[in-house]
């Protein structure tokens, strides 16, 4: 099939919007599904001057249409000019436009000197190395919304997750639009056939394989409680005075509700100027451990005083005080037993990467903070052992798996999602850290600011939840698991052998002599 330059450039435009579209709000799953085909269909046949642009134009839109509370965010907390914000927008897609591109050129590469049928299997392994380097990007590694998610409403298929994590999805997702791609050019009915036959298998493991997914008794209640106070952009020193009445109702609700059905109380990610280093605000946190009679976990602006002489990822140096993102547990004396400091850090949001050289970017924490990212995925005891991650964290699978392997037998994920507010950030990061449950069979209670406060069980089912922007608490069924699923065991495998697979492939033509397109 030949294809003129217009329609490769409607193909690549059109598959950066199936794709974008697939995710929250836009809700149109289906449509990942050939969105990648529609890149490979733009890609091979291309000549070597052209196909780096399809790639580019696939990503130019993505970024934009799926992520646009990007923009959103930056103007309204961190002081940035709108023209400006839409301009850091769009060198998401500039950056993610430089990565695609070497995908659809080394498709049309392949296809140039191994054929139609090599370049479209070297489609999906190039496809899942790509996103795997997407997220390990020094500074800016970015793996939200990797294709995989868009499967994500299907129970059934979310079970490979525990054996490959999000990337055999992705791979799956790829893959078939890769064969689909295939189908149509070499438009042979026996291909025909067998794409149905993989339509028809894979339609009725999405609809019918839920029922064939088990279920777990939960055997323990915690106690999740919504804050619900609106984002600022700063927090004045008599903040605390100010908000005098609302914390007291926080914590009526958090000891009424541990007295009538004793448990664990989560409070989110900290939503304003919580620090147990404030004396008024600790000895809050400390009555109310006391009160409830059971363990507390808050999410806390953590001051720390480092002795290492060395410097820190900021820049400062370690023998002065550090601000950490951070959740603390509290015993029903109302001692501080367990720690966790967020590890991985927003950038250009909790602080700015390569401080010296981009002083430009200092504005967009401001206004925030400037914290320390901690060193380890450090496991709690509440009656047994559980892990703890923060907000943007939960974004990285090999990271969170890293709990269970360390012990933990059940995920807290505590966040503010305030910072999105209405947008369709809050439902993208629920859709992600659910997988994060899946992927190492634990029982996860996501406690937030305002919204989507949940509890998922080790399969992914939401068995209880919150509803958005309310003050409340909700009593969240929860049990703990030891297990060790292969992906928490080997972690990204199936990326590494993604990318050994492609190198070969590519390797294979390089080593060949240059063929015409064959089919």
């Amino acid at each position: 099939m030949t294809s003129s330059r217009q329609t490769r450039v409607l193909l690549a435009l059109g598959s950066g919007i199936a794709l974008a579209v697939s995710f929250p709000d836009y809700n149109l799953p289906l449509l990942a599904w050939v969105s990648i085909g529609m890149l490979v269909l733009a890609s091979i046949g291309a000549t070597p001057r052209e196909a780096p642009l399809y790639g580019f134009l696939h990503a130019f839109v993505f970024y934009p249409i799926c992520l646009p509370w990007i923009a959103t965010v930056m103007r309204q907390y961190g002081n940035v000019d709108p023209w400006l914000s839409a301009g850091i927008l769009s060198l998401f897609g500039i950056a993610g436009g430089i990565i695609w591109s070497t995908f659809s050129t080394s498709v049309a590469f392949i296809a140039r000197r191994k054929g139609i049928g090599l370049a479209c299997v070297l489609a999906p392994f190039f496809w899942v190395t790509l996103e795997f380097a997407r997220t390990h990007l020094p500074y800016i590694g970015f793996p939200w919304n990797l294709t995989g998610y868009a499967a994500s409403n299907s129970l059934a298929l979310l079970q490979l997750t525990p054996i490959t994590g999000i990337w055999g999805l992705s791979f799956v997702i790829a893959a078939y639009g890769s064969f689909l791609a295939y189908a149509v050019l070499v438009r042979r009915p026996q291909v025909w056939k067998t794409v149905l036959a993989t339509t028809v298998a894979l339609l009725v493991i999405a609809a019918g394989g839920s029922y064939l997914v088990p279920t777990t008794m939960p055997h323990h209640i915690a106690h999740l409680v919504q804050t619900n106070f609106p984002q600022s952009e700063q927090y004045p020193s008599d903040w605390m005075q100010v908000h005098a009445v609302e914390l007291d109702q926080l914590a009526q609700i958090s000891i009424e509700a541990a007295k009538k059905t004793p448990g664990l109380v989560v409070w989110p990610e900290v939503p304003a100027p919580f620090s147990m280093q404030d004396p008024s605000f600790a000895s809050r946190m400390v009555q109310i451990a006391k009160e409830s009679g059971g363990e507390f976990l808050v999410g806390v602006v953590d001051w720390q005083k480092n002795v290492d002489w060395q410097k820190n990822p900021n820049g400062n140096a370690k023998n002065q005080w550090s601000a950490y993102n951070s959740a603390v547990l509290l015993d029903s004396s109302g001692r501080r037993t367990y720690a966790y400091n967020k590890v991985h850090l927003v950038p250009f949001g909790e602080y700015v990467p390569l401080r010296e050289w981009l002083t430009f970017a200092g504005r967009l924490t401001a206004d925030i903070s400037d914290f320390t990212p901690g060193i380890e995925y450090t496991v709690g005891h509440a009656d047994r052992p559980f892990g703890t991650f923060i907000c943007y964290e939960a974004i990285f699978p090999n990271e969170i798996r890293r709990f269970a392997a360390n012990g933990a037998e059940l995920l807290i994920n505590i966040s503010n999602d305030g910072w999105f507010g209405r947008s369709a950030a809050p439902a993208q990061h629920l859709m992600m850290s659910r997988v994060r449950a899946i992927e190492s069979r634990r029982w996860m209670l996501r406690g937030t600011n305002n919204g989507f406060t949940v509890s998922v069980d080790p399969y992914g089912r939401i068995v209880a939840r919150l509803p958005t922007d309310i003050r409340g608490e909700l009593e969240a069924p929860y049990d703990f698991r030891s297990d060790l699923t292969p992906y928490v065991r080997f972690g990204d495998w199936l990326c590494w052998l993604c990318l050994f697979t492609s190198l070969l492939i590519l390797g294979m033509a390089f080593a060949r002599p240059t063929q015409r397109l064959q089919r």
